[in-house]
């Protein structure tokens, strides 16, 4: 018994037998990714700037929320556009969902789409810590404290600092 054949929208593949590959692979995503602006004082890996110049964490692809982004085909799909790194660029979700299937839109409208929240560095910081549990920035580094160390009951062999955040007025 042979199985079924795989979803359209799942395997990428168009009714008519067409193989032309839907999503972005991951050598695509990377080569985009890298590709990408990065955030000055930022750890390149993590943080990005997307077409439209939003703040974006590589962490959050593929939700919504500000710091939020999908890879999106600067040709759309529908209109012939490829899955190739070429193609591709990082954008923030809302930004994404607004350009949809259009065809050359500019940064100043992209930005037109984008969310108005602006975090300071401090704000990153935090949200940094939460989701990789430490902070990476040129010459400053600091990790988040175990709930053993917090008790004092444990001392971390760690090299990098324990972060203050968010107790501490001092910055990184």
């Amino acid at each position: 018994m042979s199985s079924p054949p795989s979803s359209p929208r799942r395997s990428g593949a168009a009714h008519n037998g067409d193989e032309r590959p839907r999503f972005f692979d991951s050598k695509a995503k990377s080569r985009c990714w890298a590709a990408a602006a990065v955030v000055p004082g930022r750890h390149p890996e993590r943080w990005r700037r997307d077409a439209a110049g939003n703040v974006v964490c590589k962490r959050f692809c593929n939700c919504q929320g500000c710091l939020c982004f999908e890879y999106d085909h600067i040709v759309p799909f529908s209109k012939g556009g490829e899955s190739t790194a070429e193609n591709c660029q990082i954008l923030q979700t809302r930004v994404n969902r607004f350009k949809s299937d259009k065809e050359a839109v500019d940064a100043a409208q992209l930005k037109g789409y984008s969310c108005d929240v602006q975090f300071t560095d401090k704000e990153l910081d935090i949200i940094e810590m939460a989701v990789y549990g430490d902070v990476i920035r040129p010459g400053k580094e600091c990790r988040c404290k175990t709930v053993a160390e917090m008790l004092g009951t444990f001392k971390s062999k760690d090299h990098k600092a324990a972060c203050k955040l968010p107790y501490s007025n001092e910055t990184l």
